[in-house]
């Protein structure tokens, strides 16, 4: 989860530079699809503190992700910093 959320501040940055002018260009340039680039750019709207609670997570060497980005689509799907917490209390990982 934490490489999607790195990639998304790349992408972000290659909007910012002007190597890419928006999703649709990022898409080829990466290969995927527009929805694909856009499910990975959500990931900016998370609260500033669940981003980084993500990028804390240790590195998953095999197996699967304590939360896929496909789950957390309902959290970024909420605009309201607070609800995001909770739901993600709800689907997270225990400390």
């Amino acid at each position: 989860m934490a490489p999607l959320r790195v990639l998304a501040h790349r992408f972000e940055r290659l909007i910012e530079t002007g190597v890419a002018t928006d999703y649709a260009d990022l898409a080829r340039l990466g290969h995927v699809t527009r929805a694909r680039v856009t499910q990975i750019m959500n990931l900016l709207v998370l609260a500033p503190d669940i981003q980084e609670q993500v990028l804390c997570w240790p590195q998953v060497m095999s197996g699967k992700d304590p939360i896929s980005e496909r789950e957390l689509r309902e959290v970024v799907a909420e605009p309201e910093w607070n609800r995001q917490r909770q739901m993600l209390g709800d689907i997270g990982p225990a400390d």
